[in-house]
C-alpha cells in the first residue's frame, strides 16, 4: 500500500499517551515529550488533570487507565481505529504488537511509545484513504460519527467524506445483515459407509500432509498407525473402538490423528467429530488443517468449527440492538464496529474466531459477547435473519463437512440432547487434550439449583419483565404462533404464571437481608443461613460451602414448597411439548419445512433448558428429605467474588461424571480415540497409571477394553530441562515467595511463567515484584490484574521475549508458547486438589491418597509440558515448595534429574543452564 504523507490526512490534533507499571510518557500536541513515575503519589492526579481537558491518543485505554491508576477516561483508542480499517483481524494489544501488525518499527521502550503510535495512526488513516471501500464503510463512518466517534472526523476525511447535516436515520450503515449471502437448504446427505482405514494409508497420508523435504518422525507415523483401531468397524453394539493414545509433546499428535480421520471422513462420505478442551485449542487444530486443505474456500466446505450458540453473534440481537440508536447515539460507535465486521468475519464467532478478543475489553462485554445467542432466545425460521444465521449456516455446513473441530462441552451437550447430528451420520469421535474429557463431564452432566439458575430459567420463560432492562424473548414471544390450539395455548399460559414462583430481580439483596418472595427465594434464604452457620472462613472472601445434611430450620418446608411451585412448571410444560410434538403429526401434509423446523426447536427448547433442568432440581429437593442417591454428592454453596455474594443454591455431580459419558458418548459411538500428552500420570507403576487412565476417561465403563498406546516424546528432556525444587523459602511467607520469583525471574532474562494457586497469591507477589523488574527491563503481566483478556495476555507473552506472566493454576494447560518467551516456569507451591465437599467424595470412590497424587502429578506433568515445544527449546522448572514429596516426582520425564536446592543456588542454576545457548548447535531440529 503506497504511503500517503501525514500532511494529506486529517489528523487529530491530540497528545499521545502511553504508560508502563512503573512509567507514563505524555507526547504533547507541539512534541513535548513529558514522562511521570508512577509511583510518585502526585502522578495519578496530575495525568488526571491533562486527561480532563483533552482526548489522548492511546493503545488499549483500559489497559492504559489501570496503570496510570486512575478510572477509564474517554480516549482516541488506536485499536478502534484498527478495528475499523482492518475488520476480523487481530493485533497484539500493545504499542509493539500494534507496530508491529503494521510493518512499522517496534517501541526500544515506554518512552518511544507515543511516536511509534504516532506512526501507526498515520499508517492505519493512509491505508483506508487508499483502499477500495464498499458503500456500507462511509455510512457506518457517518453513523459513528454522529454518535460522537472521536476517530470520525480523520476517518470521515480519509474516506473522502463530510460529515452530513444529520438527517439521515440514526441507523443508517449499521445494517450489516442486509449484505450477508443467504444459504440454502439442501437434500440430505447419505449415511455413513463403513470402510476401515488401513495403517499403510494413515502413514502416506502423514507424509503427504507433511511435505516433501519434512524431517521423517518414526513416532509421529507409529502414532498415526496405532489410532486406526478408532476407525475400524466396530464388531458389537454398544462397544465402541475405543482407543487410549498417550503422545509425548513434540510427537505431532494433532497431524497423527488428522490423517487416518480425514481419509475415514474421505471414503465414508461422512463427518468425523474433532473436539479439544478450549475454544483457543479448536483454533490451533484448524490451523493444522490448512495442511489438509491449503485452499480456504474448498476448507470452509471440508472443515467446520462447531462451538455452542452462545459464542456467535445473533443478527437479530444486532439487529435490535442498532433500533435503540435513536436513542441512545452513542451505541452507533460499537455497533458500527460490530457492522464493519460483520461483513468480513469468517463465521461469525465471536470467542476465538476471528473477533478480536481486545475489543470486548474496550468496548465492553455487553456491547459485545452480549450480542450473542447466549440465553436460548432464539426463534429459527420465524427470524427474518433465519436464512443468514452464521449459527444455522454453520451446522448445516457440519452435516456436509468432512472434520468438525468441536469442543469437549459441546459434544457432550449435544450428545446428551440426542446426538451431534440428528441424522446420526456422526459415529466417530476424537478427544483431543484427553485428560479434560473428566471434567468437560463433570459440568455437562452436573445441576446447579441456584439463585442464578432459577432466575435465568424465569427470564427464558418470561422474558425480560423491568421496563427497559435488556431485550430478552420470552417463551410466549418465541412460540405463541405455533402454540394455537386451546389446549397448547393454555398449556403455555399456565407455564408463565408458574414461572412467577423464580427468583425476580432484585433476588440476591432480598435473600441476603431474609426478606425472600417466594418459594425460590425462600429457599435460596435458608441455604445461606445454613453456608454461612456452618462454613469456615465465612468473613474471608472466597467461596463457601457445607453439607446437605441436618437442614437448618426451615429448610425442609422451603424445599418442599418449591418442589410444588416447580411440578406447577413442569406439568404444562410436558402437555405443551406433547401438544407441540402432537401437531407435527396431526399436520404432517400441511406444515411447511420451516414451520416444522420451527416446532421440533421448541421442542428440543422445552425438553432440555426446561423438563431436564426442572426436573434434575426436584430431584434435589427430594434427596434433602429421603438422602442422595449413591452416584451423586450434593452441597450447599455461596459463590463469591471479591468477599461479595454473587450466587448461593444446592449443587449436585456425579462422583464418577464418566458414567453418563461412557453412556450417552462413548457407548453409541462406533469409534472412540482419546489423546493427550498426560493420559497417565507418572506413579511408578505402568499398570496403575493406566488403569487409573482408563477411569478419568470412561473406558473402564465399557464391555471391552481399551486400546492402550504410548509414544514417547522425542525431546532430550534431562538435557533440556532442569527442575529445581526450592528449600529455603517458607510459602506461606508472601515476602519470600515474592522475593524467589524477583530473583529467578530476573536470572532468567524474563520469559518466565508464575503460577499460583490462589488469586490473593498471585496479587500480592505481583504488587511486591513488579517496579524492581520493571526497572531492569523486564516487563511484567498478570491475570485479573492488567485489564486485558487472558488471549490478549498469553499473545503479548508470547510476542515479548524478555516479559514474564503471572497466572493462576488453570493456565498451566492452556499457554502454547514454544521458543525462548517461555523458558522458566515457576509454581508457587504443590497444587494440591482443593479440599472439597467434591473432591472429598471422589477420594472416597477413586482410592484417597493415591487419587489426590495422581491429580497433583497430572497437574505437575501438564505444567512442565508448557516448557519445551521445540526441539531447540531449554526450560527451568521451579517448585517454591520445600515438602513436596517424592512420591510425586515422577509427573518429570525419565531422566530429568530433580535438585532439591536453596533459593540462591537455584538463581545461579537458572542463570547459568539459560545463558548455554540453545540447542541447534548439536544438531537437533525445531
Amino acid at each position: 500500500m503506497p504511503a500517503v504523507a501525514a500532511s494529506s490526512l486529517k489528523l487529530p490534533t491530540a497528545p499521545v499517551l502511553a504508560a508502563s507499571p512503573m512509567e507514563a510518557v505524555w507526547l504533547s500536541e507541539d512534541g513535548e515529550l513529558e514522562t511521570f513515575r508512577l509511583l510518585d503519589r502526585r502522578a495519578p492526579q496530575d495525568l488526571a488533570q491533562k486527561i480532563r481537558t483533552t482526548l489522548p491518543i492511546l493503545c488499549h485505554g483500559p489497559s492504559v487507565a489501570r496503570r496510570i491508576r486512575i478510572d477509564p477516561f474517554p480516549a482516541l483508542d488506536l485499536l478502534e481505529l484498527f478495528a475499523f480499517v482492518y475488520p476480523a483481524r487481530f493485533c497484539i494489544p500493545t504499542p509493539g504488537g500494534l507496530a508491529q501488525e503494521l510493518g512499522l518499527p517496534t517501541p526500544a521502550g515506554v518512552e518511544d511509545a507515543p511516536a511509534v503510535l504516532f506512526r501507526c495512526m498515520t499508517r492505519m488513516l493512509s491505508d483506508l484513504k487508499d483502499r477500495v471501500h464498499g458503500a456500507d464503510v462511509p455510512r457506518i463512518a457517518m453513523a459513528m460519527a454522529r454518535a460522537g466517534w472521536a476517530w470520525g472526523p480523520s476517518v470521515l476525511a480519509a474516506l473522502g467524506q463530510e460529515q452530513d447535516d444529520g438527517l439521515r436515520a440514526p441507523t443508517s450503515g449499521l445494517d450489516a445483515w442486509k449484505r450477508l449471502a443467504e444459504w440454502r437448504e439442501q437434500a440430505p446427505p447419505p449415511p455413513p459407509g463403513d470402510r476401515p482405514v488401513q495403517p499403510d494409508e494413515a502413514r502416506f497420508r502423514l507424509a503427504t500432509l507433511l511435505g516433501e523435504g519434512a524431517e521423517e518422525r518414526r513416532a509421529q507415523s507409529d502414532y498415526a498407525s496405532a489410532v486406526c483401531h478408532a476407525f475400524a468397524p466396530r464388531d458389537h453394539e454398544g462397544a465402541p473402538n475405543f482407543v487410549m493414545a498417550e503422545a509425548g509433546t513434540g510427537v505431532g499428535k494433532t497431524l497423527g490423528y488428522i490423517a487416518p480421520a480425514s481419509i475415514w471422513a474421505e471414503k465414508n462420505e461422512a463427518p468425523i467429530w474433532l473436539s479439544t478442551y478450549t475454544r483457543n485449542l479448536q483454533q490451533q487444530i484448524d490451523e493444522e488443517l490448512s495442511r489438509l486443505v491449503p485452499d480456504p474456500r474448498l476448507k470452509s466446505e471440508r472443515v467446520v468449527i462447531r462451538k455452542g450458540r452462545e459464542n456467535y453473534i445473533c443478527l437479530l440481537n444486532f439487529e435490535e440492538a442498532t433500533r435503540t440508536v435513536a436513542v441512545n447515539r452513542a451505541g452507533a460507535i460499537p455497533l458500527g464496529l460490530i457492522a464493519r465486521w460483520i461483513s468480513a468475519t469468517r463465521s461469525g464467532d465471536m470467542t476465538g474466531g476471528d473477533f478480536p478478543s481486545w475489543l470486548s475489553d474496550i468496548l465492553g462485554t455487553r456491547a459485545t459477547l452480549g450480542l450473542t445467542d447466549r440465553r436460548g432466545e432464539c426463534i429459527y425460521s420465524a427470524c427474518s435473519h433465519f436464512s443468514r444465521c452464521f449459527i444455522e449456516h454453520g451446522i448445516r455446513r457440519a452435516r456436509r463437512a468432512d472434520l468438525v473441530v468441536a469442543n469437549h462441552a459441546l459434544v457432550m451437550v449435544q450428545a446428551a440432547r440426542g446426538g451431534v447430528d440428528p441424522a446420526g451420520r456422526v459415529n466417530r469421535y476424537v478427544f483431543d487434550e484427553g485428560h479434560h474429557v473428566f471434567d468437560a463431564a463433570d459440568g455437562a452432566f452436573s445441576a446447579h439449583l441456584s439463585g442464578q439458575e432459577t432466575a435465568e430459567l424465569r427470564r427464558w420463560l418470561r422474558g425480560t419483565e423491568a421496563q427497559g432492562r435488556g431485550r430478552a424473548r420470552g417463551l410466549k414471544k418465541r412460540i405463541e404462533d405455533l402454540a394455537t390450539e386451546g389446549a397448547s395455548r393454555e398449556a403455555l399460559e399456565d407455564i408463565l404464571a408458574a414461572a412467577a414462583s423464580l427468583p425476580s430481580e432484585g433476588w440476591r439483596q432480598r435473600t441476603t437481608e431474609g426478606r425472600p418472595t417466594g418459594p425460590a427465594e425462600a429457599l435460596l434464604h435458608r441455604i445461606r443461613q445454613q453456608v454461612y452457620a456452618r462454613a469456615r472462613g465465612a468473613d474471608g472472601p472466597y467461596d463457601l460451602e457445607v453439607e446437605t445434611g441436618e437442614p437448618v430450620p426451615g429448610l425442609l418446608e422451603a424445599a418442599g414448597d418449591l418442589h410444588e411451585a416447580l411440578n406447577r412448571i413442569l406439568l404444562p410444560a410436558k402437555r405443551l411439548t406433547k401438544a407441540l410434538a402432537a401437531r407435527m403429526d396431526e399436520e404432517s401434509e400441511e406444515l411447511d419445512t420451516a414451520s416444522r423446523s420451527r416446532i421440533e426447536a421448541a421442542v428440543r427448547s422445552l425438553e432440555h433448558r426446561c423438563l431436564a433442568t426442572v426436573q434434575a432440581w426436584m430431584d434435589m429437593l427430594t434427596a434433602l428429605g429421603e438422602g442422595t442417591p449413591d452416584a451423586f454428592v450434593d452441597w450447599f454453596a455461596v459463590s463469591r467474588m471479591d468477599g461479595r455474594d454473587v450466587d448461593v443454591g444446592m449443587y449436585r455431580h456425579w462422583v464418577d461424571p464418566m458414567t453418563p459419558f461412557s453412556d450417552i458418548v462413548a457407548r453409541p459411538a462406533h469409534g472412540v480415540l482419546i489423546t493427550s500428552a498426560t493420559l497417565t500420570d507418572g506413579s511408578g507403576d505402568v499398570d496403575a497409571d493406566w488403569h487409573s487412565a482408563e477411569a478419568r476417561t470412561g473406558a473402564v465403563h465399557l464391555d471391552y477394553p481399551a486400546l492402550r498406546v504410548r509414544v514417547s516424546s522425542p525431546f532430550d528432556y534431562p538435557k533440556q530441562t532442569r527442575v529445581l525444587i526450592v528449600t529455603d523459602v517458607r510459602k506461606d511467607s508472601l515476602d519470600q515467595v515474592a522475593g524467589a520469583y524477583r530473583e529467578l525471574f530476573r536470572a532468567s532474562g524474563g520469559g518466565a511463567l508464575g503460577l499460583f494457586t490462589a488469586i490473593s497469591r498471585l496479587r500480592a507477589v505481583y504488587n511486591r515484584i513488579v517496579q524492581p523488574l520493571e526497572e531492569g527491563g523486564l516487563p511484567l503481566y498478570a491475570q485479573h490484574i492488567d485489564n486485558l483478556n487472558l488471549s490478549s495476555l498469553t499473545e503479548i507473552f508470547r510476542s515479548e521475549e524478555d516479559s514474564s506472566l503471572l497466572g493462576t493454576d488453570a493456565m498451566r494447560d492452556g499457554v502454547d508458547v514454544p521458543g525462548r518467551s517461555l523458558r522458566l516456569l515457576v509454581f508457587d507451591r504443590v497444587p494440591w486438589p482443593r479440599p472439597t465437599i467434591l473432591h472429598k467424595a471422589r477420594r472416597g470412590m477413586f482410592g484417597a491418597k493415591s487419587y489426590d497424587d495422581a491429580v497433583t502429578r497430572l497437574r505437575l506433568k501438564q505444567a512442565f509440558g508448557r516448557l519445551v515445544r521445540r526441539g531447540d527449546d531449554r526450560g527451568v522448572f521451579v517448585l517454591l515448595d520445600p515438602m513436596t514429596p517424592t512420591r510425586l516426582l515422577g509427573a518429570f520425564p525419565e531422566g530429568v534429574s530433580v535438585e532439591r536446592v536453596g533459593l540462591a543456588e537455584a538463581v545461579a542454576a537458572t542463570r547459568e543452564f539459560l545463558a548455554d545457548g540453545d540447542l541447534k548447535e548439536d544438531g537437533q531440529q525445531p
